[in-house]
This record gives C-alpha cells, sequence and structure tokens, in this order.
C-alpha cells in the first residue's frame, strides 16, 4: 500500500475501522474461517495430540538445524537439484536473476511465496526486465492492484467481488459491472492459462521441506504450482531454513494441521511432492535464505516463533487483525506472527506492532504448532522499551503512574480526587481528541468508596459482631 510504511500501525488501523461497513465485513468474513477451523477440529479426537508432536518435531528440528540442512542439501544434490544459500534477502534476489539470466529467462510464473514477498522479489526482477506474474489468484488480484497481500492465505480478503469486478473490466477486458464469482473465476483462468504457457520458468514456495529425503512439498488449492512448474524446464524454489522437517513421516503430521487451520477443510487440493527435476533436460534450483532467522533462533524468547508453518489461523482469530486489517501492519507477514518478526527484523520501524494485541491468547490457543504468540508479545514490549523505543507519552504516562504506584498517600489522593471530581467533570473535558483512549472505550462508573475504606469498614463489622 502506497505509503503506509511511513505511518504506523494505530494510524493506518483507525483509517480501516472508519469504513465502519468494510471493517465490519472484514471482521465476520475472518471469523467464519476461524469457526469453520473449530468445527473440523472438533472431528478429530487427537486434534491436541496433532499439536504437541507438532511443536516437538519443529522445536527438534531447530536444535539440529545445521544438520538437517545439510543433510537436505546432500540428498537434494542426489536427486538432481542445485541448491543455492543465500545469507539475505539481496543474495536470495541475485541468485534468481543469475539463474533466469543464464537460461534467457524474461517471462516467469510464480506460486504464492511469502518469502519472496519478504525479498521483493517482484520488483527487483521487473527492474531487470523479468516480467513476473503471481499465479495465486488472490496474489494476482493484489498484483494487479498494486498492493501487497493483507493476509498470508487469503491474500485479497480485504477486497469485495465489487471490485475485483472493476479491477477485472479494467484490466483484462471482463464485463463491466460483472460480480459473479464464477464468471470472474473463469476470465481470470483463461488469462493466467497463457501466461503459464507463456512462461519460461516457474518458482514456488516451499511449505515442508524434508531432510531425509531432499525433496519438498507445495500445498495449493489452484493447483497454480503444478502448472507452473509442469510447462517451463526450469523451476526454482524459494525456501527459508526453517522450512525443514526431519523425515517423510513427519510430514503427515503437519498436512493435518495446516488446511484444517487455515480455512477449516480436511487438506490442501493439491500437495505436491517436488524430489529433483521432472525430466533429464529440466533443472529444479531450490535457493535456501536465511535473512535473519538464524539471529531468531539464537534469541530464548523468540525462537519458537520460527516453528510456523504459516496457516493463518492466528490472524483469522485476532479481534485487532481482523478489526484492522492486513495492510495496517506494514509488514510481509501481518497479525500476531507477524507482530512478532518484523519487529526482529527492524524494532524502530515496526515498534507499535507489539502493542496491536489485546494479550487474550486466543492466537496461542489456535496455533497448530503452539507457538506462544500472545507470551512472545509480550515480551517484545518490555525489550522495545528497553530500546527506548516507547512513544513519549507512554514514557511519561507510565512513568507518571508508576510514581503514583509507588506512594500509599499518593494513590489515596488521586484516588479520592477522581472519585470526587470525574462524575462532575463535562464530558468533553475527559472524551476529546488529547484522550484517544477514550475514542473507542467508556471509563466505567467512579465508586463511591475506595477499597481501602470498604475493607476498613468490613474488618470494623467483624469486630462489633465479634464482640456482642
Amino acid at each position: 500500500m502506497a505509503g503506509s510504511s511511513t505511518l504506523s500501525h494505530p494510524v493506518l488501523a483507525e483509517r480501516f475501522i472508519a469504513r465502519e461497513g468494510r471493517a465490519h465485513w472484514h471482521d465476520q468474513s475472518l471469523w467464519f474461517v476461524r469457526s469453520k477451523r473449530d468445527r473440523i477440529a472438533a472431528t478429530i479426537p487427537e486434534w491436541e495430540l496433532l499439536r504437541e508432536t507438532a511443536s516437538g518435531i519443529k522445536q527438534h528440528t531447530l536444535s539440529r538445524l545445521a544438520d538437517y540442512l545439510e543433510q537436505f542439501e546432500r540428498n537434494a544434490t542426489a536427486a538432481g537439484a542445485v541448491v543455492h544459500w543465500a545469507k539475505d534477502a539481496a543474495e536470495h534476489n541475485a541468485i534468481v536473476l543469475s539463474l533466469l539470466q543464464k537460461h534467457g529467462a524474461t517471462k516467469l510464473v510464480k506460486s504464492k511465496s511469502m518469502l519472496t514477498e519478504e525479498c521483493h522479489l517482484n520488483p527487483f526482477l521487473e527492474r531487470n526486465g523479468v516480467t513476473v506474474v503471481d499465479t495465486d489468484l488472490g496474489e494476482w488480484i493484489v498484483q494487479l492492484r498494486n498492493e501487497p497481500p493483507s493476509h498470508i492465505v487469503m491474500p485479497a480478503i480485504h477486497t469485495k467481488r465489487e471490485e475485483i469486478g472493476e479491477l477485472f473490466h479494467e484490466k483484462i477486458g471482463t464485463e463491466k459491472g460483472a460480480t459473479d464469482p464464477d464468471y470472474l473465476v473463469k476470465a481470470a483462468r483463461g488469462h493466467l492459462r497463457q501466461r503459464f504457457l507463456e512462461a519460461d520458468a516457474g518458482l514456488t514456495g516451499v511449505n515442508f521441506a524434508i531432510a531425509e529425503t531432499g525433496g519438498f512439498v507445495v500445498c495449493t488449492n489452484e493447483g497454480n504450482a503444478d502448472l507452473g512448474t509442469s510447462l517451463p524446464k526450469l523451476h526454482i524454489a524459494s525456501m527459508g531454513i526453517e522450512k525443514l522437517i526431519p523425515r517423510k513421516e513427519d510430514l503427515a503430521v503437519f498436512l493435518r494441521l495446516l488446511a484444517r487451520s487455515a480455512t477449516g477443510q480436511p487438506i490442501t487440493t493439491y500437495s505436491t511432492h517436488f524430489r529433483g527435476p521432472r525430466t533429464p533436460d529440466c533443472e529444479m534450483h531450490i535457493v535456501i535464505v536465511d535473512n535473519g532467522r538464524s539471529e531468531i533462533m539464537g534469541s530464548e524468547d523468540f525462537r519458537r516463533s520460527l516453528n510456523c508453518i504459516r496457516c493463518g489461523a492466528c490472524m483469522n482469530t485476532c479481534p485487532v487483525y481482523r478489526r484492522s486489517g492486513g495492510h495496517s501492519y506494514s509488514a510481509v507477514v501481518p497479525g500476531p506472527i507477524g507482530s512478532i518478526l518484523a519487529p526482529a527484523s527492524n524494532p524502530e520501524k515496526h515498534a507499535a506492532l507489539p502493542y496491536a494485541c489485546s494479550l487474550c491468547g486466543s492466537c496461542t490457543d489456535v496455533c497448530p504448532v503452539k507457538i506462544d504468540l500472545h507470551l512472545q508479545l509480550y515480551t517484545w514490549r518490555n525489550k522495545l522499551a528497553l530500546k527506548g523505543l516507547l512513544p513519549r507519552s507512554k514514557r511519561w504516562g507510565m512513568a507518571l503512574a508508576g510514581r503514583v504506584l509507588r506512594s500509599a498517600r499518593l494513590l489515596n489522593l488521586a484516588g479520592g480526587m477522581a472519585r470526587f471530581w470525574l462524575p462532575k467533570l463535562p464530558r468533553f473535558v475527559v472524551y476529546n481528541p488529547l484522550n484517544p483512549w477514550g475514542k473507542q472505550r467508556e471509563l466505567p462508573a467512579a465508586p463511591k468508596k475506595s477499597f481501602r475504606d470498604l475493607y476498613a469498614e468490613r474488618q470494623r463489622s467483624r469486630k462489633d459482631a465479634g464482640s456482642q
């Protein structure tokens, strides 16, 4: 979203909430998906065991990540793939461009990959003469709208079908005013099919990479990863180092959790297994990317965030995300998990995100790999305060509150004044532009007596009752 990187989450969230109808529709759409997740999870008696097992597999993998990465490279190479290592986004992008240039490829079709969003691959390739088409329908819609995804599983969830109809009319010549989903999907399919046929190379992400076999799995509901890698002879796979699991037997655990957590369906329509190039005259290149993940892994507080399998369940349940929209986070990955990952890469830019949280714990409850999301967000608040990244208003307010709370005399004085004056003040004195907290909140009615007074009265009553 143009210009969003210079604005904080509270500002962008306020703009989203101001469009009340859209904010309510967005909230209800995501809660519908969350409800589907709950219903299908309830049909699996061993659901909690699956979550516990997945968490254990991920934690074990991270504890021996270097060994498993080397094992994966050996087995992938033995299967005919070429493995590349990228320490950061710039190296990843340079590797992908060099492979395309080596093969004279100027047209690339992509299956959804959040890692390439993280690396800003599309604009980099386009600056270097490569035409890139995102073939996931949601990704393609936001690409046509020239904006980033707002959700990691449903990238265009913020967009209504009327807007998509107008977009398709403008970009690919569909009928003006068309909103029928079947018609729009067929039009998109016809347009994208031509792009598949013209492509010189296909790029996919990686959902799970298996150290034992050197293969990997890509999960989609549209089959775009299959088509994008079946027609061109060059297949490039972009993979974060945290995507590894040790054995092929472990895969069943994650495939049972992923789609159920993401969209409430038993399994993704396509769970495609890749192991080496499909024919002797084809090439497969796997680019394994760090880009700050090693630093997160070295942190005792945030290491478990690398367990994430990118299902989006935490976003679908988060009351803040549902009501503020993904673009308000100004981060590649929004929502609770993004509010942990983004400050790790740039604390100054994303200092507001750990506060975009009610600490209700719902994200932790639904996470299929049991990441303690709300606790990590709470920890980030402490870290940001120690880094001096709290806004002045918050620092001064907390300093004043701390001073009052440390003194029984000041606390009693402040409480007495509040109980006496608040009921008497005109409303505009309390609720005005200088009180942003009060924009959507109402103070509770001031009690007539303090807790100390009520406690003292009760003690006197008990003493009087005992003396009779």
